[in-house]
């Protein structure tokens, strides 16, 4: 017979004549009391549900201890809570909030936990496309989870807008195995993979994970085809604007845009012609930079068109610019009519607000572990960047709905994670209810009642 152990107290030095102890005996605790929040969330717009619902599980009822639904949400929270590795579930498969925020407090059999450990949710992360296989138990749906980043953001509107912005960029995603798909990239220096991301303002439409041995703009067309075709079935009188850096001027691009009624504003990689094109402008921004001692711009609007790769001609914008330093001419190509939009405006207000993009993806690869492709072959690496992909979609939707007029209306989601979702807390469970007593001293109380008032509630059951 296996006697029960007493905790061991641990003894501090006194603090004003009182003795300060400690022990493992605080029952059901967790640290991530902020969880509730996601789920709130998450219920507000059947992330989760309708993410489950790209998976076809074809394992036996009977023997099921774990759904996939269950499975796709903890993986999904996880990540917006920063457990990054399908290692830290281990632990985290017995935290009482998780539990509660994914609807589920005892396992079937006494011999489990509440939550899947890193085992189950290993081979959900290892499932091949629906297709391609009868003899995997757990199967996803590529094509409906790519239409689902879409569905969710046109979801997000009550109404349609007159225009959108569509930004494009890529980026690198340094791997540090033999993973498949990964090369060399002269420009990063290093073996990594080249996704391609597309948003629109915070909202996350696309994200495409591709060998690093292609031209960045490789598949853009693809994508953009398919995302605006599922636009304009929901919309169909919205403008849309394509926006990107030079990478992407491509002449493929430009004239799927001109013929499919899609406007563009792109970077135009400057060489000795169009150099030469605002020379007087270039000399004119000179003298008043050494007049005022201070950068000075100076724009030309006029046509123009490559030797080779352009098929007609197109409107260019350039900036002369000067700066104390020296020169620094910029270019953007754009079908956006002129008596619309002002050369210096149409630079500087809207092509220079792609800026804002690279946040988003920086927010995406650090703070939400895109970056965390390392497994074998790049199937399974994809929908790791899906499941951080929908975790970045969770919580931009918190920071959009819930915590607009905050002071974390516009933090970043590893901000909000550590202020908002890292709260401690003691978790009583009764017959009759569940009590998470959070924190009395988190300093963020009215940023956390502010966003459980602002999203609307969930049907309650029973």
């Amino acid at each position: 017979m296996q006697t029960q152990c007493t905790p061991e107290q641990f003894e501090f030095e006194a603090i004003e004549k009182r003795a300060v102890v400690s022990a493992f005996d605080g029952g059901h605790v967790t640290s991530d009391a902020g969880a509730l929040l996601l789920s709130r969330v998450d219920r507000a717009m059947g992330l989760v549900d309708r993410f489950a619902q790209c998976f076809e599980d074809t394992r036996s009822p009977q023997l099921i201890e774990h759904t996939v639904k269950r499975l796709v949400g903890q993986r999904v929270f996880g990540l917006a809570l920063g457990y990054e590795d399908l290692n830290d579930h281990d632990q985290l498969r017995h935290d009482p909030v998780l539990a509660v925020a994914l609807g589920r407090l005892e396992p079937r059999r006494k011999d489990c936990a509440a939550l899947a450990g890193k085992s189950t949710l290993n081979r959900l992360e290892l499932s091949l496309p629906a297709t391609s296989s009868r003899y995997r138990r757990i199967a996803h749906d590529a094509v409906g989870i790519e239409r689902l980043f879409v569905e969710l953001f046109l979801d997000a509107y009550s109404t349609a807008p007159e225009r959108i912005v569509l930004d494009l960029d890529s980026t690198d995603d340094p791997v540090h195995g033999e993973q498949e798909g990964r090369f060399f990239h002269g420009y990063y220096g290093h073996y990594c993979y080249l996704p391609l991301y597309i948003f629109c303002d915070k909202h996350l439409l696309a994200a495409k994970l591709r060998p690093s041995n292609i031209d960045g703009a490789a598949g853009a067309v693809e994508e953009v085809s398919r995302i605006v075709a599922q636009i304009r079935q929901r919309w169909p009188r919205v403008q849309i604007i394509l926006r990107a850096d030079s990478g992407f001027t491509r002449e493929d691009l430009l004239v799927w845009c001109e013929h499919n009624g899609v406007d563009y504003v792109f970077g135009l990689a400057k060489n000795d012609r169009l150099i030469a094109e605002i020379d007087a402008e270039m000399k004119q921004a000179a003298r008043l930079c050494a007049e005022q001692n201070k950068a000075a711009r100076v724009f030309k609007d006029f046509v123009y068109q490559t030797r080779e790769s352009w098929s007609v001609a197109r409107r260019v914008i350039g900036k002369a610019e000067h700066l104390p330093l020296g020169t620094n001419p910029r270019f953007i190509v754009t079908s956006l009519p002129a008596d619309r939009w002002p050369a210096q405006a149409l630079y500087e207000d809207t092509y220079c607000a792609r800026g804002e993009m690279e946040n988003r993806i920086k927010e995406q690869q650090l703070d939400l572990f895109a970056d965390r492709t390392s497994t074998a072959t790049m199937r399974a690496n994809q929908l790791r960047l899906w499941f951080a992909s929908m975790a970045y979609v969770l919580v931009s939707r918190l920071r959009e709905v819930g915590l607009a007029g905050t002071e974390l209306a516009h933090a970043t989601a590893g901000t909000i994670r550590l202020k908002l979702l890292k709260i401690g807390a003691w978790v009583q469970i009764s017959v009759r209810r569940v009590r998470i007593a959070m924190a009395s001293g988190c300093p963020y109380q009215a940023a956390f009642a502010h966003a459980c008032h602002a999203i609307a509630p969930p049907p309650m059951h029973g």
